[in-house]
């Protein structure tokens, strides 16, 4: 038996670039499609990782996210299955406003939502409960899925539910959230859980930010 046999690998892949992200406008849980470009990038993606012989994809049903996520699952022969938990952070009134707009709208805002995970965004929620959200669909995961030690299992959503879920996953204290930046587009984040039963999953970060090739666009 391998030493892996026992592992779980959970990958996390952000969805393709939109319109809205070429731009630098907030998107939040307003729906925006792929740009052409952005499908391209889910090709590649889909080209990398169906190496990786997902047992399952479940994906944001945000259309971003589900197309990006469906051109993986045509290549790996998967259905995609889609949460409304996996969606984006919900933005609240910035959803809409390019970046220039929120900070001459809400001065200073910006850089207190990125340092503190527990602000919230004018009628939006904050990264701790994006993570609260979102954490219960890996743990229903680990309990349903049998077959997933020695295997791979992946989501497809979005760059700031990704980084809360994965700070959520590693239990990090909130003032340790903003260690995890931003994602580019089609990259992705895993993540491997050594421990013995779902109290104690032991995750580890083994990869942030991977991409299939190296985007012009991350900061």
């Amino acid at each position: 038996m391998s030493k892996y046999a026992h592992v779980r690998t959970l990958i996390l892949l952000r969805h393709g670039q939109t319109e809205w992200n070429a731009a630098d406008r907030m998107q939040g849980q307003i729906d925006t499609d792929l740009t052409e470009l952005g499908r391209q990038q889910a090709k590649e993606a889909a080209r990398e990782l169906v190496s990786r012989n997902a047992i399952a994809i479940h994906a944001s049903d945000l259309r971003r996210a589900k197309e990006t996520a469906q051109a993986l699952g045509d290549l790996s022969e998967l259905p995609v299955i889609t949460d409304t938990r996996l969606r984006e952070t919900n933005l609240g009134d910035w959803e809409g406003l390019t970046h220039i707009e929120v900070d001459a709208d809400y001065p200073g805002a910006r850089v207190q939502w990125r340092l503190d995970a527990t602000y919230r965004p004018p009628g939006g929620e904050s990264k701790l409960e994006v993570g609260a959200r979102s954490l219960p669909v890996v743990r229903e995961l680990y309990n349903e899925r049998q077959d997933w030690p020695g295997r791979t299992i992946i989501l497809v959503a979005h760059g700031g539910l990704i980084a809360a879920l994965t700070a959520a996953l590693l239990d990090l204290p909130p003032q340790n959230w903003p260690i995890l930046g931003g994602l580019a587009n089609t990259s992705w984040v895993q993540l491997s859980s050594h421990g013995p039963d779902i109290d104690r999953p032991g995750w580890r970060l083994d990869v942030w930010n991977a991409a299939a090739k190296v985007a012009p666009d991350v900061l």
